[in-house]
């Protein structure tokens, strides 16, 4: 298949901007997958279309403050997005500079853009691929560095500087580990009284971990998608939420995977069987229309971007023409779009959808 197979047209208007007032007066967009039946609804609908027995899974990574500012002791602008913390004071990092950055450049942090230098540094190491490494030497750990002077990582299509709401909108209320640079958006609508109300429904919960990287919002490059190389991003998926996938399957409840990312980790970990495996790596499983589903039943995800691998993944399940209608009825529809915006329940067809 061509990416442009996945392309669609969305008014640059949809693309919210801003979290609601409240996470879960979201919309839903309900889409039975076994015949392309779309229903409107809020995102407080969600119990009514899940039923006593089924299992979300939920990935509980939280956000890094990832985004730091700086500049070279010549004067020039720095700034870095950390993509991955692997020691107490070293990371990756994407670095943008007016020059090109080397090995044993230091960077004077900042607060703010232009602002004064905060006392602590950042020192270039090397090149790992397209990565920098970097190193805070001497000083306070990376992440005490992050926490006194990190923006929330927006994404790109968010036209507007990370504020204060956003330290706590940009993250789900479950949020536990941190390392991620992007955050599990379909988890953003849940509340802990919808979470609440699911318990008492009998709605079984677990979690796993995927933290997810900036490559979630890099383009597929290539014109024959199966030419495309995934990024990697680091997951774990241990006993507990295996179990609970084995003991959802016995009672014949559905797993629901809440997100794609937590679609991705489920089905790397079943890579071997219809059931996960207690496992923690990377993964760079790449789901695209031809991929046979070993573990979820059904998913929850926000809208995504066109030609995205995550809008791939969406397709594999549901079927690329149902998704594509889908979306359009959904612009149609007037439907906020990306991080901050509106969601997805998909199903493989399910006998509540009128209930709700």
């Amino acid at each position: 298949m061509k990416t442009t197979d996945f392309s669609y047209h969305l008014p640059e208007e949809l693309i919210a901007q801003r979290p609601l007032a409240e996470r879960s007066d979201s919309r839903l967009l309900a889409v039975d997958a076994s015949n392309g039946e779309l229903q409107h609804r809020l995102f407080a609908d969600l119990p009514g279309l899940l039923r006593a027995g089924d299992l979300l899974v939920f990935n509980n990574t939280r956000v890094i403050p990832a985004r730091l500012f700086g500049r070279k002791q010549s004067g020039g602008k720095v700034e870095m997005l950390i993509e991955r913390i692997t020691g107490s004071h070293s990371a990756l990092a994407h670095m943008r500079a007016s020059k090109a950055l080397r090995a044993g450049t230091r960077v004077h942090l900042c607060a703010a853009p232009g602002g004064p230098a905060s006392g602590h540094v950042i020192t270039v190491n090397g090149r790992d691929g397209d990565l920098f490494t970097l190193s805070s030497g001497d000083g306070p750990p990376l992440a005490a560095i992050l926490t006194e002077l990190g923006h929330m990582p927006l994404p790109p299509y968010i036209h507007r500087p990370d504020e204060n709401i956003d330290r706590e909108r940009y993250q789900t209320v479950y949020a536990s580990r941190e390392g991620a640079v992007a955050a599990p958006t379909a988890g953003l609508h849940f509340t802990d009284a919808l979470l609440a109300e699911l318990d008492t429904r009998g709605v079984a919960r677990a979690s796993i971990t995927l933290h997810v990287g900036s490559g979630t919002f890099q383009p597929v490059r290539t014109e024959d998608i199966a030419d495309h190389h995934m990024h990697a991003e680091y997951f774990e998926v241990n006993e507990q939420a295996c179990a609970a996938v084995r003991q959802a399957r016995e009672r014949g409840g559905r797993v629901i995977a809440v997100g794609t990312t937590a679609v991705r980790a489920l089905e790397a970990a079943s890579a071997q069987s219809g059931l996960p495996a207690p496992y923690q790596g990377d993964t760079d499983i790449f789901i695209y229309p031809g991929y046979s589903f070993r573990c979820i039943d059904a998913m929850i995800t926000n809208f995504h971007l066109p030609e995205s691998t995550l809008l791939m993944l969406v397709s594999a399940f549901a079927g690329r023409e149902r998704v594509m209608a889908a979306y359009a009825e959904a612009v149609a529809r007037r439907y906020r779009f990306f991080s901050y915006g509106d969601a997805m329940f998909i199903s493989a067809g399910s006998s509540t959808m009128n209930d709700a």
